[in-house]
């Protein structure tokens, strides 16, 4: 099957198989958030990317190998609210960003900074902190040796523009300057965005709307 990156609550999980990695890619309650399993095809390590809700059902997708981390993107309630079941099921070691774990109930075993490596078995994912939608927001990006690079977001980065920053002028300049010279000026068009709710984008397809996104301040 190809993977197409839509999925929705109740409904079955989609993966993209890479040469070195497996992303699942699945859709909890009640916001429609995004959590993604990325398990190391050499080793077997599993990571979670954002425990968002519905521990029964990413405890399902993990399955019995577990997984060694889970990644908090951000500080926001509806990124972490299956965090603690799954660490309690799971002996899994937390990480989020360093100006965002205060805000996150379960606390956070190592701190990230801007990039900072965080490894699944062979797999390296490069860490960018991204300020404006929270103060911590952390991306994570895979350089895929054998194509082209995959990131997943949070919820800094969408189809159709950039994250929240709720009418805050200096949040959203924070954000957009962020976006940009992280993320667009240092990857190419072919790079694979996974968000923190709805649909995968690309950097191509988004590129273009940059002006746009500027001009309308949100």
């Amino acid at each position: 099957m190809t993977y197409s990156g839509r999925v929705t609550v109740g409904g079955p999980a989609d993966v993209h198989e890479l040469k070195d990695l497996m992303i699942t890619k699945i859709a909890v309650g009640p916001m429609d958030n995004n959590a993604y399993l990325l398990r190391c095809r050499a080793t077997d390590e599993q990571v979670l990317i954002d425990a968002a809700n519905d521990a029964d059902t990413l405890l399902g997708t993990i399955g019995d190998d577990g997984i060694a981390s889970v990644v908090t993107t951000h500080r926001h309630a509806d990124h972490w609210q299956a965090l603690g079941a799954v660490v309690a099921a799971t002996g899994a070691r937390t990480y989020a960003g360093r100006e965002d774990a205060e805000g996150i109930p379960v606390p956070t075993d190592v701190l990230v900074d801007d990039g900072d490596v965080i490894r699944v078995g062979q797999v390296e994912l490069t860490a960018r902190h991204l300020v404006g939608h929270t103060p911590g927001s952390i991306v994570l990006i895979y350089d895929d040796p054998h194509g082209h690079p995959h990131v997943f977001t949070g919820d800094c980065l969408f189809p159709g523009g950039v994250g929240n920053t709720h009418n805050n002028p200096k949040a959203f300049a924070s954000l957009i300057h962020d976006v940009e010279t992280k993320i667009f000026d240092a990857l190419p068009d072919e790079t694979w965005v996974y968000p923190g709710h709805g649909d995968d984008t690309t950097l191509g397809a988004e590129r273009p709307h940059l002006p746009e996104w500027h001009a309308r301040g949100w």
